[in-house]
Protein backbone atom coordinates (compact mmCIF):
# COMPACT_ATOMS: atom_id res chain seq x y z
CA UNK A 1 0.00 0.00 0.00
CA UNK A 2 1.31 3.26 -0.62
CA UNK A 3 0.58 6.82 0.96
CA UNK A 4 -1.39 9.08 -1.10
CA UNK A 5 -0.79 12.78 -0.94
CA UNK A 6 -2.75 15.60 -0.99
CA UNK A 7 -0.43 16.71 -3.94
CA UNK A 8 -1.25 13.25 -5.73
CA UNK A 9 -5.04 14.09 -5.77
CA UNK A 10 -4.00 17.82 -6.79
CA UNK A 11 -1.80 16.87 -10.09
CA UNK A 12 -4.57 14.43 -11.12
CA UNK A 13 -7.20 16.82 -11.04
CA UNK A 14 -4.88 18.94 -13.03
CA UNK A 15 -3.96 16.85 -15.50
CA UNK A 16 -7.75 15.89 -15.98
CA UNK A 17 -8.24 20.06 -16.74
CA UNK A 18 -5.55 20.08 -19.46
CA UNK A 19 -7.84 17.54 -21.65
CA UNK A 20 -4.59 16.12 -22.96
CA UNK A 21 -4.62 12.84 -22.80
CA UNK A 22 -1.67 11.69 -22.27
CA UNK A 23 -0.88 13.96 -19.57
CA UNK A 24 -4.16 12.30 -17.91
CA UNK A 25 -2.85 8.56 -18.18
CA UNK A 26 0.38 9.75 -16.38
CA UNK A 27 -2.67 9.96 -13.01
CA UNK A 28 -5.73 8.56 -14.15
CA UNK A 29 -5.47 4.64 -14.90
CA UNK A 30 -6.67 3.07 -18.61
CA UNK A 31 -8.48 0.51 -16.54
CA UNK A 32 -9.95 2.98 -13.93
CA UNK A 33 -13.46 3.15 -13.38
CA UNK A 34 -16.12 6.67 -12.52
CA UNK A 35 -19.63 6.42 -11.22
CA UNK A 36 -21.49 9.66 -12.17
CA UNK A 37 -24.71 9.85 -9.20
CA UNK A 38 -27.85 10.73 -10.16
CA UNK A 39 -30.58 10.38 -12.38
CA UNK A 40 -29.59 12.38 -15.79
CA UNK A 41 -28.03 11.50 -18.95
CA UNK A 42 -24.45 11.44 -17.82
CA UNK A 43 -25.46 9.00 -14.66
CA UNK A 44 -23.57 5.92 -14.91
CA UNK A 45 -20.42 3.94 -14.66
CA UNK A 46 -17.69 5.52 -17.32
CA UNK A 47 -16.15 1.92 -17.67
CA UNK A 48 -12.02 3.08 -19.15
CA UNK A 49 -10.24 6.04 -19.26
CA UNK A 50 -11.17 7.20 -22.87
CA UNK A 51 -15.29 6.59 -21.71
CA UNK A 52 -14.43 8.80 -18.45
CA UNK A 53 -12.66 11.22 -20.23
CA UNK A 54 -15.22 11.57 -23.21
CA UNK A 55 -17.59 11.96 -19.68
CA UNK A 56 -15.60 15.14 -19.15
CA UNK A 57 -15.50 16.06 -22.15
CA UNK A 58 -19.19 16.41 -22.22
CA UNK A 59 -19.39 18.10 -18.81
CA UNK A 60 -17.55 20.58 -20.55
CA UNK A 61 -19.78 20.88 -23.80
CA UNK A 62 -22.55 21.20 -21.41
CA UNK A 63 -21.25 23.93 -19.61
CA UNK A 64 -20.05 25.89 -22.05
CA UNK A 65 -16.49 25.31 -20.31
CA UNK A 66 -17.97 27.26 -16.94
CA UNK A 67 -17.93 24.19 -14.93
CA UNK A 68 -15.49 23.59 -12.21
CA UNK A 69 -14.17 22.11 -9.35
CA UNK A 70 -13.07 24.74 -6.34
CA UNK A 71 -11.22 22.32 -3.58
CA UNK A 72 -12.38 22.53 0.10
CA UNK A 73 -11.05 19.54 1.48
CA UNK A 74 -9.02 16.36 1.03
CA UNK A 75 -8.61 13.07 3.24
CA UNK A 76 -6.41 10.16 2.32
CA UNK A 77 -5.13 6.97 4.30
CA UNK A 78 -3.62 3.80 2.18
CA UNK A 79 -4.85 3.84 -1.23
CA UNK A 80 -7.66 6.08 -0.90
CA UNK A 81 -8.70 9.41 -0.77
CA UNK A 82 -11.25 11.64 -0.58
CA UNK A 83 -11.86 15.05 -1.64
CA UNK A 84 -14.68 17.61 -0.95
CA UNK A 85 -15.34 20.41 -3.88
CA UNK A 86 -17.70 23.41 -4.43
CA UNK A 87 -18.58 23.09 -7.88
CA UNK A 88 -19.67 25.69 -10.15
CA UNK A 89 -21.25 25.72 -13.64
CA UNK A 90 -23.99 27.65 -15.98
CA UNK A 91 -25.31 25.41 -18.36
CA UNK A 92 -24.59 26.47 -22.28
CA UNK A 93 -26.37 29.20 -23.62
CA UNK A 94 -28.92 29.06 -20.67
CA UNK A 95 -27.01 31.62 -18.24
CA UNK A 96 -29.46 31.37 -15.81
CA UNK A 97 -29.45 27.53 -15.43
CA UNK A 98 -26.64 27.81 -12.92
CA UNK A 99 -25.11 24.37 -10.97
CA UNK A 100 -24.29 25.51 -7.32
CA UNK A 101 -23.62 22.79 -5.36
CA UNK A 102 -20.70 20.47 -2.78
CA UNK A 103 -19.70 17.14 -3.95
CA UNK A 104 -17.16 14.46 -2.56
CA UNK A 105 -15.27 12.13 -4.24
CA UNK A 106 -13.93 8.97 -3.01
CA UNK A 107 -10.98 7.65 -5.12
CA UNK A 108 -8.95 4.25 -5.27
CA UNK A 109 -5.76 4.36 -6.38
CA UNK A 110 -3.22 1.71 -7.68
CA UNK A 111 0.71 2.59 -8.58
CA UNK A 112 0.19 5.95 -8.02
CA UNK A 113 -3.43 6.30 -10.39
CA UNK A 114 -6.96 6.76 -9.65
CA UNK A 115 -8.33 3.31 -10.18
CA UNK A 116 -12.02 4.18 -9.19
CA UNK A 117 -13.88 7.37 -8.63
CA UNK A 118 -17.31 8.05 -7.16
CA UNK A 119 -18.66 10.99 -6.65
CA UNK A 120 -21.50 11.71 -3.92
CA UNK A 121 -23.61 15.14 -3.46
CA UNK A 122 -25.63 15.37 -0.32
CA UNK A 123 -29.29 17.18 -0.02
CA UNK A 124 -31.12 19.23 -2.56
CA UNK A 125 -27.55 19.48 -4.66
CA UNK A 126 -29.14 15.81 -6.19
CA UNK A 127 -32.29 17.26 -7.40
CA UNK A 128 -30.11 20.53 -9.00
CA UNK A 129 -27.26 18.08 -10.30
CA UNK A 130 -30.13 15.91 -12.38
CA UNK A 131 -32.15 19.21 -13.40
CA UNK A 132 -28.77 20.73 -14.32
CA UNK A 133 -27.98 18.06 -16.87
CA UNK A 134 -31.16 17.25 -18.06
Amino acid sequence: MALITAEQVKAAYDALATGKRDHIAEHWAEDMRWLVPGHNRLSGWKDDLDAFIDFMAEVGRLSGNSFRMDAIAVMFADDFSADVTHNLGNRAGEPDRILDIDVVHFLKWRDGKVIEGRGAIFGDGTTQYDAFWA
